[in-house]
């Protein structure tokens, strides 16, 4: 049975490798928009961000550290706590190198982590779809035996059929010859007619 082909839109394709990319710029310029309305040099809001982000760290440590730790919620709890601190430092510094190189170095580390998920992805899918050629060409090989031994069973069924005809056909044939004499086939070991062909001669 052929598969249908399914075509992915290039959006969908594009979505995750633009993901990392579109978080960090989305808290850079959310920082941006926080600085432009009074977070400049306030104390109060930086010392919340680090609280903020000190929190969501100390909750990944505990998350990883855990002898059941659940990776997804470590590797969230530690995103989250980068950014914090990217938009600490994005609403609370007054000019842009900063923030922007923060940006930059955190894009780079998003990459980074996302680039072991997609190896992993990309290595689990070219397993499961050789996993599944594999099959499908066992399955196919397993169909095409028994095509063929199906065939051959019908062959033979017809050629005994074919066998079983002539072989009548020859009997009467035999029964019907002038001078024919069922004993003396019977006494030279030859095959004597059925009882009820016998009885008609």
């Amino acid at each position: 049975m052929n598969e249908p082909i399914v075509a992915r839109h290039w959006l969908a394709l594009a979505a995750p490798k633009a993901a990392p990319a579109v978080a960090t710029s989305t808290v850079l310029i959310l920082g941006r928009i926080w600085n432009a309305n009074g977070a400049e040099h306030s104390v109060g809001n930086a010392a919340l961000m680090v609280v903020l982000a000190a929190g969501a760290a100390t909750a990944g440590a505990f998350a990883s550290a855990g002898r059941a730790g659940d990776p997804v919620i470590a590797g969230t709890a530690f995103a989250s706590s980068g950014a914090l601190a990217l938009a600490g430092v994005a609403g609370y510094a007054d000019s842009m190198p900063l923030p922007l190189l923060l940006w930059a170095v955190a894009t780079a580390v998003a990459y980074g982590l996302a680039a072991r998920h997609w190896r992993t992805d990309r290595r689990e899918a070219v397993a499961d779809q050789r996993h599944t050629t594999e099959r499908h060409d066992q399955y196919m090989h397993l169909e095409r035996v028994e095509a063929i031994r199906a065939r051959a069973q019908v062959e033979v069924a017809r050629e005994g059929a074919a066998y079983a005809e002539a072989l009548a056909a020859a009997l009467t044939i035999r029964a019907a010859l002038p001078g024919f004499d069922p004993r003396a086939l019977q006494d030279a070991g030859l095959p004597e007619l059925p009882a009820a062909e016998r009885e008609t001669t």
